[in-house]
């Protein structure tokens, strides 16, 4: 039996999140002064517009409003999806995030910063850049070897369909 508040609350509010097609990501209730945040992150495979945040903030808005799951007193309610800057943390994050620049923090010590090609159920193949004009190379990570993970942004980073498109035309 559940025994914490976000306990209860992913309890409740999670079979509406999946019936939209979203995997609940996080569920965190803070305190802004004298009222609550009820912060929901939501995400699926292939991301979460606008349309979809709406419908299913309408949904778990009535779901809340028919239970006591908030308890007494005022509170405010924002959906979203996981920040540009996302932790890793399940295996379907890190599927989510093949071809992104990943910074992870290893189990041994030290960090790395590397792109993640592909992803299995031990682990992740990785392309960690060159640096001072040297070629990309090839590197395999074990789950177990990451401490942390957490996608980086990237602002000159060309896309991929482009990078083909500019292959193809050589």
């Amino acid at each position: 039996m559940s025994t914490t508040q976000s306990e209860r609350l992913r309890e409740l509010l999670e079979p509406l999140v999946t019936s939209q097609g979203l995997d609940l990501e996080e569920i965190a209730v803070d305190s802004v002064g004298r009222k609550r945040v009820l912060r929901v992150v939501v995400d699926s495979d292939t991301g979460a517009d606008l349309d979809q945040i709406a419908d299913v903030s309408r949904e778990l808005s009535a779901k809340l409003d028919d239970s006591d799951a908030m308890g007494e007193g005022e509170y405010t309610l924002e959906v979203g999806t996981p920040g540009a800057e996302r932790l890793l943390k399940e295996h379907r994050h890190y599927v989510r995030a093949v071809d992104r620049l990943v910074r992870f923090q290893l189990a041994e010590g030290g960090e790395l910063v590397a792109r993640i090609l592909g992803v299995d159920d031990e682990g992740i193949d990785l392309e960690v850049p060159g640096v001072k004009g040297r070629k990309a190379t090839a590197r395999r990570l074990a789950f177990a070897d990451i401490d942390k993970a957490r996608v980086q942004v990237e602002f000159n980073r060309k896309d991929k369909n482009e990078k083909d498109e500019k292959e193809e035309e050589a």
